[in-house]
């Protein structure tokens, strides 16, 4: 299978990236670990969008004084990915705290935030771009509309945060 990973960091509100590989990588932890290696130590955000055959995408992201937070566009894909069991223990452990939080009295679910059906099993943080631009109704949104590529979806997202420009500089756009 073929994927793409990009590591971006914001330091002094600029961007700067580079593509990483995960070959060697074994887990979230170790993700991370690359994911703070290429970004260094000055950087005050952290993103790693890892997309595999035009299909899913994940975002990781780490934040000077944060855990990682972590969101997959489609957590099905977990049985047929070598790369996809890196990043879906945490999004879908996330994901089962905000459905039991988003459930009323009643054991209904919350769908005040429901807009488009997404065609997948999104999961993790849907909230991990707010603040870069990208509000999780937004984020669903992109993920539900119809011909959207990840790589489409992801450089939406980087041109709501900001980085653009070096996200199509490491695709060599």
């Amino acid at each position: 299978m073929t994927y793409v990973a990009s590591a971006l960091a914001r330091v002094g509100g600029a961007w700067f990236g580079d593509d990483v590989e995960l070959a060697e990588v074994e887990d979230l932890d170790g993700v991370v670990e690359l994911l703070r290696e290429v970004i260094g130590d000055d950087a005050e955000t952290g993103l790693m969008f890892v997309e595999e055959n035009d299909e899913w995408f994940a975002i990781l992201r780490i934040d000077a004084d944060g855990d990682p937070r972590v969101f997959m566009s489609d957590a099905r894909v977990v049985s047929s990915s070598d790369i996809a069991p890196l990043f879906a223990e945490a999004a879908i452990e996330v994901t089962a705290v905000e459905e039991d939080d988003g459930e009323s009295e009643d054991g209904d679910e919350d769908d005040e935030d429901e807009g488009a059906q997404i065609d997948g099993d999104p999961a993790g943080d849907f909230a991990l771009m707010s603040d870069l631009g990208t509000s999780s109704a937004r984020l669903l949104a992109l993920c539900a509309e119809e011909g959207q590529l990840p790589s489409d979806v992801i450089s939406s997202l980087c041109e709501s945060a900001g980085c653009l420009d070096v996200l199509e500089k490491l695709r060599g756009e």
